[in-house]
This record gives C-alpha cells, sequence and structure tokens, in this order.
C-alpha cells in the first residue's frame, strides 16, 4: 500500500471520526477534505489543480433535475403534515380497529404506511405521529416500549417506501456509480439506472415490512394481551363511526399518492414531475381541509427551505470528499479490498451491509448514502452477478434501520423531543429493537429472494 492511499485511509478515518463527534456533516466533509488535499499537495501527493472541477461539479448537483424533486417531496410532506390527514384517519381507523385487542396499534401502523407513502420524509412523520398517536396509545394502556416502538417503525416506513427523499437520494448515487461501473467495463452505452427503477424496487419489500410489522403487533396481542389491550367502543365513540367517514379520510391522500406513484410507475413524469404535481396536490388538500394563511404557508415554505438547505450542503461537501478520495486513490484500494474478499461479489456485498449496519449506530442515511455508498458502490457494481436495484434497496432497507439504531438514530430523536413526559428514552430504546429485528429479517428476505426488488422493475422496465 503507497504513501497516497493511507492518506485515502487517513481522510475516511479522520471524517468518520469527526462526524461522531457531533460536527456538521456538511463542513466536515468539505472541510475535512480540503485540510488532507493541501496536506497532500504540501508533500506533493495530490494535484491541488484537481480541486479546480469543484465549482462545476457543485453546479452539476444544484442543478440536477433529478435531485429537484428532493425540496418538492420535502415540500409535499411538510404541507400534508398540517392539513390534519393523520389525525382524520387515526380517528376513524382507531373507532373501527380499536375494540380489537391490538387493534389500535395497527391501525397506527396503517396510518403510518399512508404518511410515508404521501410524505417521505421520516422527520415530518415521525413529530406527527409522536404528537397524535403516542399519547393515545398510552392513555388507553398500551406498554410503553411496544407504543414508542409501533410509531417508530411505522415513521421510518417512510424511507423505504416511495417517494422517500432517501430513495431520491440514493437512486441518483446508484445510477452514477452503475455508469461509471459499466463505463470502467468496456460498455459505453449502459441502460441506465434510474431513481424510477429505485422507487419500483422499493414497493414490495416495502409492504414485505408492513406485513412483518402486523405479524408482530398480531403476535403480541395474542400472546401479552395486557400491552395491547381492548379499547372499549364508548371510550372510542364508535356509535359516530361510519364507513363513509373513513373512506372520506382516506380518498384526498389515497388519490394524491396514485398520482403521485402512478404517474412515475406508469413512466407518464419523471419523479421531479411527479414531485411537482405532488406539491400542487398537497397545497389544495390543505386548502380544502384547513384553508390556507399566511402563517401556514410561511411555516410550510421555511421548513421545506432549511430541510433542503441541509440535504444540499451535505451533498456539495460530499462532492469535495469523493473529488479528493479519489485523487488519492482511494477508489483503487477500495476496488482492490473488495474483489480480494472470500466469497466473491456476495462476500463483498456482506461486507458492505454490515459496514453500513455498523455505521448506522453513528451516522444518519444521509451521511451514509454521501460517504460511503460512492465509495463501495462502483466496485460492487463491477462484479458480475450484482443487479444494481437490487443494491439500491438492500441498502435503503439496510439504511431504513439507521434511523432507529440507539444512541443516536434520528427517529429516537425526533420521538424523544415530542414524547410525553412518562415516555422514557429506555422505553423507546427498548421498544425499537424487536423492530430493528424484523428490519434484519426482511434483509435476510432480500438476500435470499433478490426478486422481491428486482421483480417489479422488470415487469415494469424491462431486464437490464
Amino acid at each position: 500500500m503507497s504513501g497516497i492511499e493511507l492518506l485515502a485511509i487517513l481522510l475516511v478515518v479522520l471524517v468518520c471520526g469527526t462526524l461522531m463527534a457531533g460536527y456538521p456533516a456538511a463542513l466536515t466533509l468539505g472541510g475535512m477534505s480540503l485540510a488532507v488535499a493541501l496536506a497532500a499537495d504540501a508533500f506533493g501527493l495530490f494535484p491541488i489543480s484537481l480541486l479546480h472541477a469543484v465549482p462545476s461539479r457543485i453546479y452539476g448537483v444544484i442543478t440536477s433535475e433529478t435531485l429537484m424533486a428532493i425540496p418538492l417531496f420535502i415540500f409535499m410532506g411538510v404541507t400534508l403534515e398540517r392539513s390534519r390527514v393523520a389525525e382524520d384517519l387515526l380517528e376513524q381507523l382507531a373507532r373501527m380497529l380499536g375494540n380489537w385487542r391490538g387493534g389500535l396499534g395497527i391501525a397506527v401502523l396503517f396510518v403510518g404506511l399512508l404518511l410515508a407513502a404521501a410524505k417521505g420524509v421520516v422527520g415530518a412523520t415521525t413529530v406527527t405521529m409522536g404528537l397524535i398517536v403516542l399519547p393515545t396509545m398510552l392513555r388507553h394502556g398500551y406498554d410503553p416500549r411496544l407504543a414508542a416502538g409501533t410509531v417508530a417503525a411505522t415513521s421510518t416506513l417512510a424511507q423505504v417506501f416511495p417517494p422517500a427523499t432517501v430513495l431520491v437520494l440514493l437512486g441518483d448515487q446508484i445510477g452514477n456509480a452503475w455508469q461509471s461501473a459499466q463505463l470502467a467495463s468496456g460498455v459505453f452505452a449502459p441502460q441506465p439506472v434510474t431513481v424510477t427503477d429505485l422507487f419500483a424496487g422499493a414497493i414490495v419489500p416495502g409492504f414485505l415490512l408492513v406485513a412483518l410489522y402486523l405479524a408482530y403487533l398480531v403476535a403480541v396481542a395474542w400472546l401479552k394481551p395486557a400491552w395491547s389491550p381492548a379499547i372499549p367502543a364508548d371510550i372510542l365513540g364508535r356509535k359516530h363511526a361510519a364507513p363513509t367517514l373513513l373512506l372520506r379520510a382516506l380518498i384526498a391522500p389515497l388519490a394524491l399518492i396514485a398520482i403521485v406513484l402512478g404517474s412515475i410507475l406508469g413512466g407518464f413524469a419523471t419523479p421531479t414531475e411527479a414531485a411537482a404535481v405532488g406539491a400542487v396536490g398537497a397545497l389544495v388538500l390543505a386548502v380544502w381541509r384547513s384553508g390556507l394563511s399566511n402563517e401556514l404557508l410561511t411555516s410550510v415554505v421555511g421548513r421545506t427551505a432549511q430541510m433542503s438547505s441541509m440535504i444540499f450542503l451535505i451533498l456539495i461537501g460530499a462532492t469535495m470528499f469523493s473529488l479528493v478520495f479519489r485523487g488519492l486513490g482511494g477508489d483503487d484500494l477500495v476496488h482492490r479490498a473488495l474483489s480480494q474478499l472470500p466469497g466473491g461479489p456476495a462476500g463483498a456485498v456482506l461486507v458492505v451491509m454490515l459496514a453500513v449496519f455498523l455505521l448506522g449506530f453513528v451516522m444518519d442515511a444521509f451521511e451514509i448514502i454521501v460517504v460511503i455508498v460512492p465509495i463501495v458502490a462502483v466496485p460492487l457494481l463491477a462484479m458480475p452477478g450484482i443487479d444494481p436495484v437490487w443494491l439500491g434497496v438492500l441498502l435503503a432497507v439496510n439504511l431504513q434501520t439507521s434511523y432507529m439504531h440507539p444512541p443516536l438514530g434520528p427517529t429516537v430523536f425526533y420521538l424523544r423531543s415530542v414524547a410525553p413526559p412518562e415516555l422514557t428514552t429506555r422505553h423507546i430504546y427498548l421498544g425499537v429493537v424487536p423492530f430493528i429485528a424484523i428490519q434484519l429479517l426482511a434483509l435476510v428476505a432480500l438476500w435470499f429472494a433478490p426478486q422481491l426488488a428486482t421483480a417489479l422493475p422488470q415487469a415494469l422496465y424491462g431486464a437490464r
């Protein structure tokens, strides 16, 4: 191993260590990369002229048509957060299912699924569910650990279920890595891998997770009835519930989901175009349900700008990092390391999945996507037999666990910030463990049955 490659390893160690210390990801990625580049240039180990490409790369990130979908989907999610969709739907489902053991938990799962498909933003979904659902579950006698775990797990469906912003970013990275791997292999006109492919690939695994969560909630209700008791009908006001009220609560959000996802999967619109339609649809829904005041619109735009700025600043820092890392020969080093692992391509993917899972304890999904995925995706996709959509969905489900990992999972913090005082951090940590195990079970299923991720994209868009 050469001295310049040791610098590439040092760069990764410095970035990960600084992130673990709690420094902002965007500043860490850009600052550490620049510092290592200047130090290496002083010793003649790095051509500083390579940094001249940074402005054009940043311009490419900011003007990327694919990445423009991120602020639009965030706008759609934040707008729906304030339109009382979740409140109305949870109320009607709770009235219909609450007199069963575990019925309220099942209602929460279905509401979480709907919000995941309508919002695509984990933070907004977690806050909404935490404010609405947690007090209700605790008030009606649900075990605090089960209540916290159910809300956390259903909220993170917004990461793996289209139109998740994480899938947009991950699809962009996987698509770029696939192009680079094919060009390096001598294929100069490869069939592209798009965000649409990843959306289609994530649908079946997303429903698989929902089915596993449902099976767990039913099993708990059967084995530990005191943890999820039935709620008397008079408390829930069942006498006022009616199927028409449930349908009314469902129609608008389901129509929005069908328009957005249907136009993407049907090939009628790109993710960015569908996101724009979804943003307008969310505004219409907000006006219909509660009116659109200047205060509401200002808060929506402000929150959207804040979240979008954070993501794009991380991308700008990651641009600097990837340029310096490749200039130090890091990509060749990773390629050699992965290709020499025992087990061939399967062994390489297994090691990367294990590394991503462990990094989830100290880094969030966006940081892993922009720091780790560009490093490992190209050498992995250059190996025979690794489908890019399968790899992308596998990473997405793995990254979903990072949102719930104690001690630094963002969902844990979001939930802690809005939880009632009687719900402790220990309750949340213990509550999410069974759901993390379920997510790992879904990963195992994807590993042994890649068709769960690849069958629908192949049926819609043909074999790659």
